[in-house]
């Protein structure tokens, strides 16, 4: 095939995981990985990602939100009311006028 590109992947599966042999390549002074577009769209991994390292593992994950997910929690909760009674303040009382 003729101006087609082909690319072999070591692909293998296990137990609804995919396992892809990569070579690390030179960046610079770093190393990179390639990921496979089947890899990406199997771990839903899209343009940020968090990296956690520990001896002899790299865990790649989809970057999480600080608030991912506080606007549902919230709205799941009873309102209970206020802590305190409302009392005036100096402010309302000296400075605010209605």
């Amino acid at each position: 095939m003729r101006g087609i590109q082909q690319r072999a992947y070591n692909v293998g599966t296990l137990l609804d995981v995919v396992v892809v042999r990569a070579k690390l390549i030179k960046i610079g002074n770093s190393r990179g990985i390639r990921l496979a577009k089947p890899l990406l769209e199997v771990a839903g991994l899209a343009d940020e990602v968090e990296i956690e390292a520990a001896p002899g593992v790299l865990t790649i994950r989809p970057s999480a939100h600080p608030r991912a997910g506080w606007a549902e929690a919230a709205s799941a909760l009873e309102p209970e009311g206020l802590l305190d009674d409302m009392s005036a303040t100096r402010f309302d009382d000296e400075d605010w006028s209605w």
